[in-house]
């Protein structure tokens, strides 16, 4: 199918479903079926109208200007138009394009986020703290709920380890070009001299898994419930209320140890255990995102870097597409749209020049 019979299916496809939900759909799971293909279809409708129109807009000029009938200012207005007009149609063809990529079906999932201390001590668990504290701001922004699941504290303000839920529409779509280590250099608090250190925090953003993504069956986990200790357990140690789960088949261990409850420990630690499982079901399926991944989402070493926040300088750099924006300030405050979008639109660009061919 050409690029053009594939743009009047989609139309054919739209108006079909248009018309079937304005006679009435009874059956409430085809509705909602229909109702969100016919939405989803909306935008890239009305990018292909308005593709049309231009090829419209652009055949009308060149008769205009073929035409030696028409009067010699007409022709001078038409081909003074028609740069703009032509400009106009490879940009929403280009729009287009990428509106048509495949889409990934997680995207409009809430997220897992689990943060980690790396390389440098102390100063390693307040960077994490702070990036924790920088995505927790841009949630809400984008009115998203964070909720804690777990965390390890340092004893200084510093998270060893932290894991929350992010929930919202389109959440996965926006933090998952944020896996991997993040790098940090900066005079910390304790540094009498002024020097300045460099320290990293891995960053991991897992797509919540629901039931239907996956099914996990009982025989394969080993779950072992003992005494809560340490920070935050401390209130809960006179009962065996702490879990851990071990999925057998994968060898994934999660244990859950914030709660007075067992049976809320286990929930927690089964919603964290199947986010886990999934993203790595996600990685085997797709192997270009494997291979990503192992680059991104290491140890904390220094050297796994994909991102770089230089405090002295005030900058931040993002070296997987070699931005750097010279507002670190407000980059931490959460305005991370500006280099979200950049990610998504290199990825974009990069699907789309993988693609060629088969969109044209």
């Amino acid at each position: 199918m050409s690029f053009q019979d594939n743009l009047e299916s989609l139309v054919n496809k739209h108006n079909e479903l248009g018309d079937k939900l304005a006679k009435g759909v009874s059956n409430p799971a085809e509705f909602s079926s229909d109702s969100k293909e016919y939405n989803n279809l909306t935008p890239i409708v009305d990018l292909i109208k308005s593709l049309w129109g231009k090829k419209d807009e652009l055949k009308d000029l060149e008769e205009i200007i073929e035409s030696k009938d028409a009067d010699l200012e007409i022709r001078n207005m038409a081909k003074e138009e028609y740069p703009n007009v032509k400009e106009s149609i490879e940009k929403l063809t280009e729009d287009l394009k990428i509106a048509l990529l495949p889409k990934d079906k997680d995207d409009e999932k809430s997220v897992i986020i689990e943060l980690r201390a790396g390389t440098g001590g102390d100063e390693a668990a307040l960077f994490a703290a702070d990036l924790f504290r920088m995505y927790s701001r841009y949630a809400e922004v984008k009115r998203w709920k964070v909720e804690v699941m777990s965390m390890s504290e340092n004893g200084v303000g510093g998270y060893k380890e932290i894991i929350a839920t992010i929930s919202g529409k389109d959440v996965f779509a926006r933090l998952k070009y944020e896996s991997g280590v993040h790098r940090v250099q900066r005079v910390p608090t304790t540094e009498a001299n002024g020097r300045v250190h460099t320290s990293a925090a891995t960053v991991a953003v897992l797509p919540e898994a629901e039931e239907v993504d996956l099914q996990i069956d009982e025989k394969d986990l080993r779950i072992d419930i003992y005494r809560s200790s340490g920070a935050g357990g401390q209130h809960v140690n006179t009962t065996d209320s702490a879990v851990r789960i071990t999925h057998i088949p994968t060898g994934i261990v999660v244990a859950q140890q914030d709660e007075r409850s067992q049976h809320k420990n286990k929930a927690k630690a089964m919603k964290i255990l199947m986010s886990r499982i999934y993203e790595q079901q996600r990685m085997e399926l797709d192997q270009k995102r494997s291979a990503d991944r192992k680059s991104q989402v290491g140890s904390g070493d220094r050297s796994e870097r994909i991102r770089t926040y230089n405090f002295p300088q005030g900058r931040v750099s993002d070296h997987r597409i070699n931005l750097t924006l010279y507002k670190l300030d407000r980059f931490m405050e959460g305005e991370l749209d500006e280099m979200i979008d950049a990610l998504t639109s290199s990825d974009q660009a990069l699907k789309l020049a993988n693609s060629e061919g088969l969109l044209d």
